[in-house]
């Protein structure tokens, strides 16, 4: 992973790609192809990535997530996809 890294590094990073607009992205291609359990399972886990951090900055990368539609589409796909293992744990990871 790029943004990979808890260290004040790994934070930057995180904070680039949403800067970046990753969110919005990731949230667009789970929307764009739904019944893409691949795509489900690994936006999920971005989502879950880029949304990293108990900071204000790391607060606000979930609050951007939320405005985003992120909550949405991770439900959308869990309920899509509920055989598939790697969109379920993603799913959860994300909502957590």
């Amino acid at each position: 992973s790029v943004c990979y890294g808890a260290d004040a590094a790994g934070l930057a990073r995180l904070q680039r790609a949403a800067d970046a607009g990753a969110i919005e992205a990731v949230v667009a291609a789970m929307q764009a192809h739904p019944q893409e359990a691949e795509v489900q399972e690994e936006g999920c886990g971005a989502l879950a990535s880029v949304c990293y951090g108990a900071d204000a900055a790391g607060l606000a990368r979930l609050q951007r997530a939320a405005d985003a539609g992120a909550i949405e589409a991770v439900v959308a796909a869990m309920q899509a996809h509920p055989q598939e293992t790697g969109v379920q744990k993603n799913g959860c990871w994300a909502m957590a």
